[in-house]
């Protein structure tokens, strides 16, 4: 079929030119597919497609239940499609330029306040290889506020414990250097030291391992927090994520440096990284009537 043909050399032009990763590019694979599907036999051709049939298709993901980030998602996918079509001479203009998703609420990610996140992090035990390993991937993602796929794909060279700094793999495969905190350059120490009891092939270069000897994968990793959240007690689901937003908010509570934590989470837009400013009305309050001349009270006006 024609229409499958032109998806599957966009997936391979996304995967082996532009080095998009296996993960992104089925993702977008599996969106076009679905307006494929949705088409169901009414249109066989790239060139018959209109605006109309992607109109339609967004609202019967919407009648179905599908989120407005789901369906964002779709038409984010399929215009860049589209747009491949139009560039290898399949289609005349993109029909899905001009179309708009559903507005989607910003909703924050829950952060955990300092305090408890330092009790239960300290509460973590280091006893055991597999201990000091979990204990490091998280005392990790909360110093460096990286992500999930960032910690994954770590090698050991990733580490320069010299100047505390690790080198990731962010997304659109950009490489940047974050700074790390001097209780995870102790416990990474720790955990390279434990970590010849895991190692099967004397050349795998991942930082954290699996008890078979392989990349430890995200899916193991978030099953990891996950235990140790629920065995520590802690009311709500331990993700890599939240840890992420902990770091980013607890360091901007602190600096108010924007741009600092832009950098930090490695933002491409600065507007990402405002969904991040969500200080708690208390710190706000008690931060302006410490720094606005017009706040602060007179000791009088209190008699």
């Amino acid at each position: 079929m024609a229409m499958i043909k032109a998806v599957n050399d966009y997936y391979d032009q996304l995967l082996h030119q532009k080095q998009y990763s296996e993960h992104t590019v089925n993702n977008y694979k599996r969106q076009i597919l679905d307006f494929i599907n949705y088409l169901a036999e009414r249109v066989k051709d790239w060139p018959k497609v209109s605006s109309q049939d992607i109109r339609l298709w967004m609202a019967h993901h919407h009648r179905n239940g599908a989120s407005a980030a789901t369906i964002g998602l779709k038409l984010s996918s399929l215009r860049g499609f589209l747009d491949y079509l139009v560039s290898q001479k399949i289609i005349k203009t993109n029909p899905a330029l001009g179309l708009r998703g559903p507005k989607k609420p910003k909703r924050l990610p829950k952060n955990i306040d300092v305090d408890s996140l330092n009790h239960f992090i300290d509460s973590l035990p280091e006893s055991e290889p597999i201990e000091i390993r979990d204990k490091a991937m998280i005392e990790l993602l909360y110093s460096a506020g990286i992500r999930l796929s960032e910690l994954s794909s770590m090698n050991l060279d990733s580490i320069n414990f010299n100047d505390q700094t690790l080198r990731v793999l962010g997304k659109g495969r950009k490489i940047r250097e974050v700074p790390f905190g001097t209780a995870a350059s102790k416990l990474l120490r720790k955990w390279i030291k434990n970590r010849v009891s895991f190692i099967k092939d004397p050349n795998e270069k991942a930082l954290f391992l699996s008890n078979r000897g392989q990349r430890l994968g995200n899916r193991s990793i978030q099953q990891r927090l996950n235990y140790w959240g629920k065995r520590q007690g802690l009311t709500d689901v331990l993700h890599p994520h939240k840890l992420r937003h902990s770091c980013a908010t607890h360091v901007l509570e602190s600096s108010s440096d924007l741009r600092a934590v832009q950098e930090l989470l490695g933002h491409a837009s600065i507007s990402t990284t405002q969904i991040y400013t969500h200080l708690d009305f208390q710190h706000l309050a008690k931060t302006y009537d410490a720094a606005h001349p017009r706040a602060r009270k007179n000791k009088k006006d209190n008699k």
